[in-house]
């Protein structure tokens, strides 16, 4: 069974949440915000229902907190909000909130999109990211067929795979030589792009996957 953790002060909320999610999913709730990650850390959540309003501690900063621990930044955050506007959910993305639900809770589209979740399970959760900085020289081709050689740094890595700036215009899918530093003569293997994400002022952030391991990685 799918686990969900839910995190808001108010008791009534939290019944609610219960009474109309408890048959399909298991249920970890708290009104404690500082307890929250402990409660992920040690339960493992699908999902994670967060309030954005609570005494002390705000939903903010606790999205902030999940992303900044290998073990929470891959479960998806849904934002639970008496607020409503686009600039507070456009917010709350930049802060990696996967769905935004304005109460009073439509709990059919919430339903919905939780199923989503469960028939798409993102990665592995063996598969942990590590935020660490490591240099690493990209060598391939293109979208223009211009072979290129770029001298980046990972911005997190995993066993299989990691994430960089590349100025370079890649395509989804393309393969690329993958070294640890700008002298390496052995490569480390090669990696295929997964998925891209354009930043504004900074080159474009390429998601790759290990297709082939030759050399020794960060990760063993």
């Amino acid at each position: 069974m799918r686990r969900l953790l839910i995190v808001d002060d108010d008791e009534a909320i939290r019944r609610l949440f219960r009474l109309n999610l408890a048959e399909g999913y298991e249920i970890i709730d708290t009104d404690d915000p500082e307890q929250a990650l402990a409660l992920a850390l040690e339960h493992k959540p699908d999902v994670i229902l967060l309030d954005l309003r609570m005494p002390k501690f705000s939903g903010f900063d606790l999205c902030r907190t999940f992303g900044s621990f290998s073990q929470t930044q891959l479960v998806p955050i849904f934002v639970i909000s008496g607020e409503t506007g686009e600039e507070m959910k456009e917010a709350c993305r930049r802060l990696g909130a996967a769905a935004f639900f304005e109460k009073p809770i439509d709990f059919d589209a919430l339903k919905a999109r939780l199923a989503t979740v469960k028939r798409h399970t993102m990665i592995p959760r063996s598969e942990i990211r590590v935020r660490i900085k490591v240099p690493l020289k990209l060598r391939g081709t293109d979208v223009n067929g211009t072979n290129f050689e770029e001298v980046t740094e990972a911005e997190n890595v995993s066993l299989s795979g990691f994430a960089c700036g590349c100025a370079a215009p890649l395509q989804k899918d393309s393969v690329v030589e993958v070294y640890l530093a700008k002298g390496s003569a052995k490569p480390v293997g090669t990696a295929r792009c997964v998925r891209r994400e354009e930043r504004d002022g900074h080159s474009t952030l390429y998601g790759f996957r290990f297709t082939e391991k030759t050399g020794t990685w960060i990760l063993q």
